[in-house]
């Protein structure tokens, strides 16, 4: 029976993959792999033989039909990124909603994905958030800070190491440079590390010691 899994696979801890995620793994006929460099390192540390095609989102317009096709024709398929849940500012929702559209199945197992340790371990408030990802780089940016200074729940941010210091400005400028923020960064890994206390704290401490590795940014709403 033709069937689309959307698999997670861990953020830095390979022990992190579910007995459930590797079975699948090994069962489809065809995995999809953001980069099936990164995905096959983790394929041959487990064993699993299945063989990759890439899926990304530089090709995944042209190549969601075809798969598509293939899975009317009783293929199964299961999609991952290089780390964390599909989906999730990763590649996996344009074939998704065209999985739904064409009423072929999709199962989601549950597992890692970076986001959620991250708001849990920060001491913000986790009761009510929302989730934005990372933020426009140039075009809407501002606005969408402005919209945000107004958000009274837990606000959950994605960065990379270089652009850390130009967020946190930008988050002193809108939000208050006494806004609670957590930063978290290499979750799951040998160096992992969160800094807590106020936006001004924080940029502080990034300022003399530069970050490094993948970073998720949990900032108190306001009150």
């Amino acid at each position: 029976m033709s069937k689309l899994y959307l698999v997670p696979t861990p953020i830095g801890n390979l022990e992190d993959i579910t007995f459930r995620a590797i079975s699948v793994l090994k069962e489809v006929d065809y995995i999809l792999a953001e980069d099936t460099r990164t995905s096959g390192k983790l394929l041959k540390h487990f064993e699993i033989d299945t063989p990759m095609q890439s899926h990304h989102m530089h090709n995944e317009h042209k190549t969601v039909d075809t798969i598509v096709k293939r899975l009317q024709n009783g293929e199964t398929f299961a999609l991952i990124s290089d780390a964390g849940t599909p989906a999730i500012s990763d590649p996996g929702f344009l074939l998704s909603r065209a999985c739904v559209q064409n009423n072929i199945e999709i199962e989601c197992l549950p597992g890692a994905t970076a986001f959620v340790p991250a708001l849990v371990n920060s001491g913000l408030p986790n009761d009510k958030f929302v989730f934005e990802g990372f933020l426009p780089v140039k075009k809407g940016r501002q606005t969408r800070l402005k919209f945000l200074a107004e958000e009274s729940r837990t606000m959950i941010f994605y960065e990379s190491p270089h652009k850390l210091l130009k967020t946190l400005t930008h988050f002193s400028e809108y939000f208050g440079e006494d806004r609670q923020i957590s930063v978290s960064r290499e979750l799951t890994k040998l160096f992992e590390e969160t800094k807590r206390g106020s936006i001004k704290q924080v940029l502080s401490y990034f300022t003399t010691k530069p970050a490094k590795g993948e970073i998720v940014i949990v900032v108190d709403g306001k009150k």
